[in-house]
């Protein structure tokens, strides 16, 4: 798409479309699925949020359900879902 582009062929509202589609979807995540999450990868909850470049209370409440994971950390979450810790590394 992105040739398709540089000769002209398309303009760029369809090449921002295209990257649109192209983006996976983020999920929320209940708190019992963020610990299992952490559990499966075999973290406390301090390496998790280090990981994660968020605090360890954030982590606590997010298990706890006083908060939910939003933005940046819940793409992060998302890939961990997928990848493991260590595509974060």
């Amino acid at each position: 798409m992105r040739g398709a582009h540089e000769v002209g062929v398309i303009d760029k509202t369809t090449m921002r479309e295209f990257d649109a589609l192209c983006l996976s979807t983020v999920e929320d995540l209940a708190p019992d699925d963020i610990r299992a999450l952490r559990e499966r990868e075999r973290a406390s909850q301090a390496v998790f949020a280090s990981y994660l470049n968020v605090t360890t209370d954030l982590v606590s409440k997010w298990e706890r359900g006083q908060r939910r994971p939003s933005g940046a950390a819940l793409k992060l979450l998302s890939i961990v879902k997928a990848k493991g810790l260590e595509a974060l590394a």
